[in-house]
């Protein structure tokens, strides 16, 4: 995952600060800052990471057998943006994928039975004075969403997670002081419980390793204990632009101008706790509702449908129904069909001769509970493909093998987001990320 960012964070270091800060301030990196891609290529790597975090979030869960060889699979392990911070005394760098549909805190550690390449050194407990192995007894352990295997290794906690895209991590939990910010501010964090991973596979996009942002015990969020956070996602297309995260008091929403904050409730999906779900009621196009049936949204008692809020996937998924009257309503704004690229998962549209960017089009408004309206300009759900000369639809459908939405970061693009799991309600505001 691309670049190492840059992060101001107010942590006390253990022994030195008698009172906890109010908030930290951190930042991530998009996964393609480095690439060099053209526009075109970030949008075609943006679909296929899409479709195949899709994959992973909606096609249903299942869990292997309690056992001491089998992981259980959890639904995500991709991710679209990077933290940098270090671990351990003395601390060693670490890049983490930051995921907000996962919530353990994780990173290769010696010695390595399987570990994929890294720039930086490889993390080591024994070389860490503030390292320390937790208990199978401790809550942390318990709250595992893991083979937490205590009947072999009795005194400490061994997990092991499979993630559905075919990445894991196995190894030992643990305590440790996570370091965060630059070298002139760096501040720590201590007694973090942390996966320390000594069997790692899949794809690392850059990263050595994966700090969890989700609603479980385990995330960074939860271990904080301020119980809220927000980020704000500066543009698609200026990927080495990083985009700040904030954490307690800083988390706070300030909108601006005429703007005003939107509040819709979070929803518990009890087969996905550690998820941000949200009920999206209906869409409209410039002045016109949708017709989109109610239950199209709808969470199901079974845990599948709903709206799932992810930092992790580019595009927006709709259901398919929805997908195909919003495609279908698009498409007579511009006055012609879409036409599917051979290099484009996502739908696109034929632009006249000679003409370089998107025409003008209607704000698209994306209408929560609550009466919560997210309002979408034109930027945030179209883009103009210059090797196509199209026009294209950056939303995706589900398929069959798919059941529910997500609301993904490129709709959620200068929108500033904030999670309060505390009262349980995701609040929004439109916010230039770039000078947050």
């Amino acid at each position: 995952m691309a670049t190492l960012l840059s992060i101001l964070l107010a942590a006390s270091v253990a022994g030195s600060v008698a009172q906890s800060p109010s908030g930290y301030r951190s930042a991530l990196t998009h996964v393609d800052s480095k690439g060099g891609f053209t526009k075109t290529e970030l949008l075609h790597r943006a679909a296929h990471r899409s479709r195949l975090r899709a994959a992973t979030m909606l096609s249903g869960y299942s869990t292997t057998s309690s056992n001491s060889t089998s992981r259980p699979r959890l639904q995500s392990g991709q991710a679209e943006y990077l933290m940098n911070l270090a671990i351990g005394t003395p601390p060693v760098p670490f890049v983490a994928l930051a995921d907000t549909g996962s919530d353990l805190i994780w990173t290769q550690c010696q010695p390595c039975k399987l570990c994929f390449p890294q720039d930086t050194p490889i993390y080591n407990t024994s070389a860490s004075t503030s390292f320390s192995p937790e208990p199978c007894s401790s809550a942390m352990c318990q709250s595992l969403q893991s083979d937490n295997n205590c009947t072999l290794w009795p005194t400490y906690n061994r997990y092991s997670y499979d993630y559905a895209d075919g990445a894991y991590s196995a190894g030992v939990l643990g305590r440790e002081t996570l370091t965060l910010g630059t070298t002139a501010s760096a501040v720590s964090a201590s007694d973090v419980a942390f996966g320390c991973g000594s069997d790692n596979g899949g794809d690392s996009f850059n990263s050595t390793g994966t700090v969890g942002l989700s609603r479980g015990p385990l995330s960074l969020v939860a271990q904080l204990g301020f119980g809220k956070f927000s980020y704000c996602l500066t543009d698609f297309f200026l990927p080495s632009l990083s985009s700040p995260v904030l954490f307690g008091s800083l988390a706070e929403l300030e909108p601006r101008g005429g703007d005003t904050m939107q509040t819709t409730p979070l929803v518990q999906n009890m087969a996905y706790r550690s998820w941000y779900y949200i009920s999206l009621e209906g869409i409209s196009l410039g002045d016109t509702r949708l017709p989109i049936p109610e239950q199209a949204f709808q969470l199901r008692n079974d845990g599948t449908g709903g709206m799932v809020v992810d930092s992790g996937t580019t595009f927006t998924i709709l259901e398919g129904s929805a997908f195909m009257v919003v495609l279908d309503h698009v498409a007579e704004v511009l006055g012609h069909p879409a036409v599917n690229s051979s290099s484009f998962e996502i739908p696109c549209f034929p632009a006249p001769s000679g003409q370089r960017q998107l025409p003008p089009m209607p704000d698209m408004v994306m209408h929560f509970a609550g009466g919560a309206d997210m309002r979408l300009h034109r930027d945030n759900y179209m883009s103009f493909d210059e090797e196509g000369s199209s026009f294209c639809l950056n939303m995706l459908g589900d398929d069959a093998t798919l059941s529910g939405s997500v609301l993904g970061n490129f709709q959620q693009q200068n929108i500033q987001m904030l999670f309060d799991i505390t009262v349980g309600q995701l609040s929004f505001a439109p916010a230039d990320c770039s000078i947050l």
